[in-house]
């Protein structure tokens, strides 16, 4: 029973680590999706690349930072 205590920290780190990924994926999907509505369905492409770039560094110094 002693063990299952001491690797408590361990799972819950890897835990919030796993829920901070799918988070950033799923962020990072929707970024995408909007993008690409932007280029393709209203015909702007210029700001679907600049809103995709500014995004994708805006998601990982986020993600980066969030500790």
């Amino acid at each position: 029973m002693a063990d299952a205590q001491d690797d408590y920290p361990d799972h819950l780190a890897t835990y919030t680590a796993f829920n901070k990924l799918v988070l950033f994926s799923i962020l990072f999907l929707v970024l995408l999706l909007a993008c690409m509505a932007l280029g393709l369905l209203a015909n702007v492409p210029l700001l679907a690349l600049l809103l995709g770039i500014g995004g994708t560094v805006a998601l990982l110094v986020a993600f980066a930072v969030m500790s």
